[in-house]
């Protein structure tokens, strides 16, 4: 798996769970969906961000881009 894969992998995650607890157990739950998209948002603008840096250190290689 590399990076990128990663990325859209936790994220992919995080915004599915934090629908399916909206619908089933406190609307409360889609700040994390709105805090995943300012920082998706963030990270496009500055290019940091912790979870890629996460990932580079548990050994995931990167890629160039999608392909």
């Amino acid at each position: 798996m590399t990076v990128e894969r990663g990325i859209l992998l936790i994220v992919g995650v995080l915004v599915v769970g934090s629908v399916l607890l909206a619908a089933f157990h406190s609307v409360n739950w889609l700040w994390l969906t709105g805090i995943l998209g300012a920082h998706l948002i963030q990270a496009s603008f500055t290019g940091v961000c912790p979870v890629v840096m996460t990932l580079k250190k548990m050994g995931l290689e990167t890629k160039a881009g999608f392909g």
